[in-house]
């Protein structure tokens, strides 16, 4: 609730599961997901490293593609690659989690829109979604609350990003 996508070493078991998420609805928009090394390891070490019927693709400069078969590890330029991918055919792209590789690609034009679940939790520190200094403006486009765990899913487009003030 108060901005953090990770608690302060990264953890994620504050987030409550809501029986009324439609997972399935929700991953059968994308055919890609996005995500960058720390956000993989976690997938990973809980045994989901990849998405059902999903390409997985992990933005890392320290990880092998020998190491990890399973996806394609991408070491280079993540702009100039979202970009080629953007411009594929397929369905939308999904950048799970990986506020490192949300800032980045975000500043570069290249995020569309922002779906963020507000969790009635307040973790009071952790990996924040936009480091001190930045900036984006956006625009709700949608939302929905989920009554049984208190879960609001707002759904955003982006106005403009930057530093400083917008």
């Amino acid at each position: 609730m108060d901005g953090f996508l990770g608690g302060p070493n990264g953890e994620h078991d504050w987030i409550p599961m809501d029986p009324d998420i439609d997972f399935s609805a929700l991953f059968s928009q994308f055919d890609t997901i996005l995500c960058g090394r720390h956000t993989y390891a976690a997938l990973a070490a809980q045994g989901r490293g990849t998405m059902p019927g999903m390409r997985t693709i992990v933005f890392s400069t320290t990880l092998q593609q020998s190491d990890h078969p399973d996806v394609t590890v991408i070491s280079g330029e993540a702009s100039r690659a979202i970009a080629e991918l953007r411009a594929g055919p397929g369905k939308d792209i999904w950048l799970f989690g990986g506020g490192v590789l949300f800032r980045s690609l975000a500043g570069a034009g290249l995020v569309d829109t922002v779906e963020v679940a507000v969790v009635p939790v307040l973790l009071g520190s952790g990996v924040a979604l936009v480091p001190p200094g930045d900036r984006i403006s956006l625009t709700l486009t949608g939302h929905k609350v989920y009554g049984k765990s208190g879960i609001a899913v707002l759904e955003y487009a982006i106005r403009a990003c930057g530093r400083g003030g917008l």
